[in-house]
């Protein structure tokens, strides 16, 4: 018969292994912290937590669908950007919500690898890695998308409070203004502000390495966005239209977002 405080034992012992992963609590444990077997144990699992969500990363559906659904290549349209608003804009909403979905499943199953390595800071570095493999897919030439639908389902993962708050952000701004750059780059420069506020309210400061992960993130994103950001400034950046698609090459004028 379960006991309330074996369950209270229970539930401690998973939230430490969700915190520290299997292996970082293993190495914890087992390990003496020293030696050739803990340091090879801790690159095999450095290893698992970036390579395969960077292969998984480099799985861009919205080179995919374009090529498995319409035989073409999404960046030879449209702003070339292999993400869901060029495919929005080329094909219409079913090939953005298949992108979408696609997109944010891998990010999902790249965070959930981190955690359960290394806890919470390989959920960070999976999360990182993946967005990496969606911005520099490794089976693309290294050309892909710009990360954003990848990056916000990376941070629900690892902090769904700050998740819903950037995802806010983005909804209000996206929805006055319809421009969905606008809404991805003030959502990556608001991230880690918001997770350092988020963990001071709740008295858990987050690792400096998680910082740094999370300032990474919003550095990629916002660097990605870089054409965007001078079409915003000079009063040239597409306006987000669910009614039409508007498949233009890639070199034609006004690229999109």
């Amino acid at each position: 018969m379960t006991t309330a405080a074996d369950q209270t034992a229970f539930v401690s012992a998973f939230d430490e292994i969700m915190y520290k992963g299997f292996l970082g609590r293993f190495l914890e444990v087992e390990g003496t912290q020293s030696g050739a077997a803990f340091l090879a144990l801790i690159i095999f699992g450095f290893l698992v937590i970036t390579i395969l969500p960077y292969l998984l990363g480099s799985c861009n559906f919205a080179i995919i669908i374009s090529k498995l659904f319409y035989r073409e290549d999404i960046r030879n349209f449209g702003s070339g950007n292999a993400g869901m608003t060029n495919m929005l804009r080329t094909y219409g909403k079913k090939a953005a919500a298949l992108t979408l979905i696609a997109d944010a499943l891998k990010a999902v199953v790249s965070v959930l690898i981190g955690r359960v390595v290394f806890g919470i800071i390989g959920a960070y570095a999976a999360g990182l890695a993946c967005i990496i493999g969606h911005v520099f897919p490794l089976y693309y030439q290294f050309k892909g998308g710009k990360g954003v639908v990848t990056a916000i389902t990376a941070i629900l993962m690892t902090d769904w409070k700050v998740g819903l708050i950037l995802l806010l952000i983005f909804v209000i701004l996206v929805g006055f203004s319809k421009f969905i750059s606008l809404g991805s780059v003030m959502a990556a420069i608001m991230y880690p502000l918001i997770l350092v506020r988020i963990n001071t309210l709740e008295r858990m400061p987050a690792p400096p390495i998680v910082m740094l992960f999370a300032l990474a993130i919003a550095v990629l994103v916002v660097w990605m966005h870089r054409e965007n950001i001078k079409r915003l400034l000079a009063g040239k950046e597409n306006k987000l239209s669910f009614s039409k698609k508007d498949k233009k090459p890639v070199d034609g004028e006004g690229k999109q977002s």
